[in-house]
Parts: structure tokens; sequence; C-alpha cells
């Protein structure tokens, strides 16, 4: 699985030109075609803020945000639905560490210094 693939993975139900796709990637220093690496908690967090900006751009959409209403569901309802879940991938995303961060860490906390 490519990168490119993993965003689409994480943004299912939201259509969009893999060039466009490919552009949130490479804006969050990633390549569309590489091999996504699952065990790289950098690249799952760069994923993760691809996917945010995702989002923020369909939330910045005033022609989806228009007042329609769409078997028992209002525009509201939508933007309510991706402010909550833009909010959610703030919050992990704030949570995840990188690769590098993930290294330093250390079990051993000094109290006192010499």
């Amino acid at each position: 699985m490519n990168n490119l693939q993993r965003l689409e993975l994480e943004t299912r139900g939201i259509k969009l030109e893999q060039d466009e796709l490919s552009i949130y990637l490479q804006e969050n220093d990633l390549q569309p075609f590489d091999e996504h690496n699952p065990s790289s908690a950098t690249n799952k967090k760069r994923i993760y803020q691809s996917a945010l900006s995702v989002l923020e751009s369909i939330a910045n959409d005033i022609t989806r945000m228009k007042s329609v209403k769409v078997d028992d569901m209002s525009v509201s309802d939508f933007s309510d639905s991706i402010q909550s879940r833009i909010d959610q991938l703030e919050r992990k995303i704030r949570t995840l560490k990188t690769d590098e961060q993930l290294q330093n860490e250390s079990n051993f906390f000094m109290l006192f210094a010499d």
C-alpha cells in the first residue's frame, strides 16, 4: 500500500482526484507513491495531518455549506459532523509522537543533577 492509498483509506467517502490528494500528501512531506510504512510513527502522523488538511478544505467550501436538507440530514448536521471529526484528528495528531521523539524517550528520570 502506498501513501496515497492510505490517505484514501483515511478519507473514505470523500471524492477527490488523486492529484488533489497528492498535493495534500506533499504538503505534509510525504510522497504519494512511496510505500506506506505502518510502523513509522512519523509516517502515521503525517497521514493524519494530510487527512486533517482534506477535511479543513471541505469545511471551507461554501458550496457544500448551503442550506440544504437531504434524507433527514441538514447541512448544519454535516457541518457539525465534519467539525467534530476535525477536532478528533487535531487531538490525535497532538498526542502522536514522531520517530525521533520515540527514540529519545527514556524510562529514567533524573530528579537531582550534579
